[in-house]
């Protein structure tokens, strides 16, 4: 496991994780989040969840669909959601 990474915009914290099993990044706004999860490995679908521990709401290949759905969920545009840069590979 790594440490996590924060970064913050638009009053968006984004936190981006790594566990044994998957890579995650969780976006929270205004007691809302939206977590952006892959496989460890790294060469899996993206999975989109209401929560860290959430069931999965919808797969992506492409990391920009996912984050789509993330600022969805946040009920903000996706260019505002911040990214950090240990996460920008995320997709197929």
């Amino acid at each position: 496991m790594t440490d996590d990474a924060t970064h913050s915009a638009h009053e968006i914290d984004a936190t981006y994780t790594e566990t044994d099993g998957e890579r995650q990044l969780r976006f929270d706004r205004d007691g809302r989040t939206a977590v952006v999860a892959q496989n460890i490995d790294g060469y899996a679908m993206v999975a989109v969840r209401p929560a860290v521990g959430g069931t999965e709401l919808e797969r992506y290949y492409g990391f920009d669909m996912a984050l789509d759905h993330a600022a969805e969920l946040l009920n903000v545009d996706p260019a505002a959601l911040p990214i950090p840069d240990e996460a920008t590979d995320m997709g197929m």
